[in-house]
């Protein structure tokens, strides 16, 4: 993000974002403080405060552009979650109604082939009514048709299922395309095939004879185009109002609106199809009023891709976008988990981690400045304090207003974090959504199409026939053209009133085989032609063995709708087509996983090869209880050994789809999304640092104190001289002594000296040891001899009372390192002493007494 753009961004969405107004106004004030410090100790204790005001200058500096920065990256997150909700809502509205779309072209395929109706359309079964029952009995099935023609092609009206509509005859231009067109014809316009209807989805197939092969007429489905859109609107529309979603065609001119008292249709409006970040974040102006715009393209289905042009937006006023409470991601997260998903901040969210990061730096060097000036007054050898009386006021302000900076950046670091995991969250839980949608729009058609092709007038006829050769290449052959139009079946099969097989697709030769006992009478059970039996999700001998989907319809005798004749079995092709609607929603998504599984926690598919279809997914049981009793949940949880979010949706169902509860088994989705490993408690410890210690001793020993692998340490404060950061550090080349580089440093008022610098944590436990980044260096000087110490970070200037010192009583004065423990807080805590010669002991063989 380059500075032009973080400076339109801020400037043209800060207006509208009240909190983050709020905590900008606080880091300004506190600015205003580190101010007023520095007037401070200039004009009361110059001389005592002159090496400190360089480094309060520079780290008041870092704060301003860290006011900056955190104010910029807050706009910035809060934009992207807007604009990635809105983009994410389009997308998915998108990509449900065009794999809807996709199962018309293959509907229109089929039943402009249907026997009946073309011997109808033909001439050779004149029967009006029946022609029309026919249709009827289709549509009742797939609801999503408002009707059904059959034209002839002279663009009379032969028959249609819309009794009451009483149309004649068309002139739509769509009947010669047809008849011209190798397959399918998509129309979306103005039809007088639906008079009243300001436009008409209408897809259309040519008719053909059944004996000579010639065009005899043309088949139109006309698609509840508006019934679907307003579905899709409720699902994945801004339920908060505080957006609008719309259908654009190729020129940008709105279809359909979610609300078209607000952007009407037909309109031509801004569209945000560039993916750069200027551009995507950019606001658009429309109608006078300033949007955030998302704009999604199809990029079609299995090869459909959808009517030309078409794309899905959300727009949403800037004064409203950002109006609301956001979900407080963190608020039900214990400390530990907070902490630990915090710790991978770097993989989640860079932008956040180098906030932190500077969050951290400034605080180390506040408390830098305060501990140098602790020690600085401390005499070198005697350990007395010296007159600090004009300058620890100082100090102590410095300090308080460090702990209120700190404070104020930690807060705003929280925000930008709440943002963050809602984000995550919220993107989780769209698409755990958007997978059980895709699962029963997909199951819909499945039901569906069972029971359409159960009433194929070749399949019950061949089976009242009797069995016979030519009964078997009949059924076979309409099960072959069926099979090619809808590539989701692994197989289909029909079998007689017995439950013998008769005839089927796929490799596996399973003529003569029998269908299950329970099965076959769940079928002969079922009460009309709008019922179907579906098998439990499991293993199937029509799949080589693997889990699927099987769906059964009755066969029923061509003239006694009450006598079964036989069954017809489609076979899901689940292990392609559940893995593909998985893998569409975590598609690019590093460390996301999906899953389809039973309440228990069953799977059913995965994208996660650790746990197969048939497999237990370990979850946290209150993610599946909560989301099958209430629909929904997102949450964040342990999972694998990962720090994850977790989205969990019930599948509602679609339409009359799963309305009586009883035929189809629930089903939920999982979405789970890696952010990095558990922490272990040490190192949390570590990340969390050592609590205060509390000043209670006026007389006694003074101590400087630091941190080193979570562990509260302490040297004598007049063996230091001062904290360095790491980062000044000339490195040298990796060994197996602690000795980790050199620092050039003025000791001597102007003189320059390389002093070498040696990891204490290494020193301390003899163990190889990694140098954090941000470390500090405590710089000890004793007996004319000055090293530097790296450790984790610097903690206090603490006075102790001698009997507060415990020996440890270690044998050998270069045994260890440390000649007691310091009890601090009543006793509750202990530090660890350190002897500087016992340090100097160690480490000046290998430096060969430089300084």
């Amino acid at each position: 993000m380059n500075h032009a753009h973080e400076t339109r961004l801020v400037e043209t969405f800060l207006p509208y974002m009240a909190d983050v107004s709020q905590r900008q106004a606080a880091l300004h004030e506190l600015h205003q403080t580190w101010r007023l410090i520095e007037a401070s100790a200039k004009m009361n204790c110059p001389f005592e405060a002159r090496l400190l005001l360089p480094a309060v200058l520079a780290t008041r500096t870092d704060l301003v552009q860290l006011e900056r920065d955190l104010v910029t990256n807050l706009v910035a997150e809060k934009v992207r979650q807007v604009l990635g909700e809105a983009a994410t809502r389009a997308q998915y509205a998108l990509d449900l109604l065009i794999r809807n779309l996709f199962e018309r072209t293959a509907d229109v395929g089929f039943l402009a082939a249907d026997l009946d109706l073309c011997r109808f359309v033909a001439g050779q079964a004149p029967d009006r009514d029946a022609a029309r029952r026919r249709l009827v009995a289709y549509r009742a099935k797939y609801t999503v048709y408002d009707d059904i023609l059959l034209l002839a092609p002279d663009g009379a009206v032969l028959v249609q299922a819309d009794a009451d509509a009483g149309l004649e005859r068309t002139n739509d231009p769509l009947v010669a395309a047809t008849l011209d067109a190798a397959g399918y014809v998509e129309t979306f316009r103005a039809s007088d095939l639906r008079p009243g209807q300001a436009r008409a989805l209408l897809y259309s197939q040519t008719m053909r004879d059944p004996d000579s092969g010639a065009a005899i007429g043309v088949l139109c489905l006309s698609f509840r185009f508006e019934h679907e859109l307003a579905a899709i609107f409720a699902a994945y529309g801004a339920a908060d109002l505080r957006a609008n979603m719309l259908l654009l065609d190729a020129d940008d001119h709105v279809i359909s609106s979610a609300d078209p008292l607000w952007i009407a249709p037909g309109v031509r409006v801004p569209v945000n199809l560039d993916d750069t970040a200027e551009s995507f974040t950019a606001s658009r102006m429309f109608a006078g009023r300033e949007y955030l715009v998302a704009t999604v393209a199809s990029s079609g289905f299995q090869g459909y891709p959808g009517p030309r042009g078409w794309k899905a937006q959300v727009m949403a006023p800037l004064d409203l976008a950002f109006r609301g409470a956001r979900p407080d991601a963190a608020a039900q997260l214990d400390p530990r988990m907070l902490q630990g998903l915090l710790s991978h901040a770097h993989s989640f969210s860079p932008a956040l981690h180098d906030l932190m990061t500077s969050v951290t730096g400034a605080t180390q060097a506040i408390k830098r400045i305060v501990w140098n000036g602790k020690v600085t007054g401390i005499g070198a050898d005697a350990g007395a304090s010296l007159d600090n009386s004009r300058l620890n006021p100082v100090l102590d302000q410095i300090t308080e207003t460090g702990e209120r900076s700190d404070a104020a950046f930690s807060q705003s670091i929280e925000g930008l974090y709440q943002t963050v995991l809602a984000s995550s969250l919220q993107a989780a839980g769209f698409t755990a959504q958007l997978l059980v949608d895709m699962l029963d729009r997909s199951l819909y058609e499945r039901a569906n199409d069972c029971r359409w092709w159960a009433l194929a007038g070749q399949l019950r006829q061949a089976l009242a026939d009797g069995d016979s050769p030519a009964r078997a290449a009949v059924i076979s052959a309409l099960l072959g053209h069926i099979n090619s139009l809808y590539t989701v079946y692994s197989r289909l099969v029909v079998y007689d009133r017995s439950g013998r097989i008769v005839a089927a697709t796929g490799t596996q030769d399973v003529m003569g085989m029998q269908i299950a006992a329970d099965t076959l009478s769940a079928v002969c059970g079922l009460r009309s032609e709008m019922d179907h039996y579906a098998e439990p999700f499991g293993p199937s001998p029509w799949y080589d063995g693997a889990p699927t989907f099987v769906y059964h319809a009755a066969i029923r005798h061509p003239e006694r709708e009450s006598a079964v004749v036989g069954g017809i079995g489609i076979v899901f092709d689940s292990a392609v087509e559940l893995r593909n609607m998985l893998a569409s929603g975590v598609a690019g998504r590093a460390g996301m996983h999906a899953f389809l599984v039973s309440p228990d926690g069953g799977v059913l598919c995965g994208t996660d090869p650790a746990y197969p279809a048939g497999a237990l997914l370990p979850l946290e049981r209150a993610l599946l209880d909560t989301a099958s009793q209430h629909g929904a949940d997102s949450r964040i949880i342990a999972h694998g050994g990962q720090y994850c979010v977790a989205a969990c949706a019930r599948a509602e169902g679609y339409r009359e789809f799963r309305a009586t509860g009883t035929r189809e088994q629930p089903v939920l989705s999982v979405l789970l999304q890696s952010f990095g490993a558990l922490r272990e408690d040490a190192e949390l410890a570590a990340l969390a640092g050592v609590e205060r210690v509390h000043a209670e001793h006026e007389h006694g020993r003074d101590y400087a104190l630091f941190q080193v692998d979570g562990a509260l340490l302490a040297l004598p404060a007049g063996a230091v001289i001062e904290a360095l950061p790491f980062g000044q550090v000339k490195r040298t080349p990796p060994s197996d002594s602690a000795r980790i580089g050199m620092l050039d440093v003025d000791l001597d008022g102007g003189r320059r000296h390389f002093v070498w610098v040696f990891d204490l944590a290494r020193l301390v436990s003899h163990r190889p040891h990694t140098p954090r980044a941000d470390g500090q260096v405590i710089l000890m000087r004793h007996g004319g001899m000055t090293i530097g110490l790296l450790v984790d970070d610097v903690h206090s200037v603490q006075r102790f009372d001698p009997s507060a010192s415990t020996p440890i009583g270690l044998a050998g004065d270069a045994a260890g390192l440390s000649p007691g423990l310091i009890k601090a807080n009543g006793g509750d805590m202990l530090i660890q002493e350190l002897d500087p010669q016992r340090i100097l002991a160690r480490v000046c063989a290998p430096i060969g007494g430089a300084n």
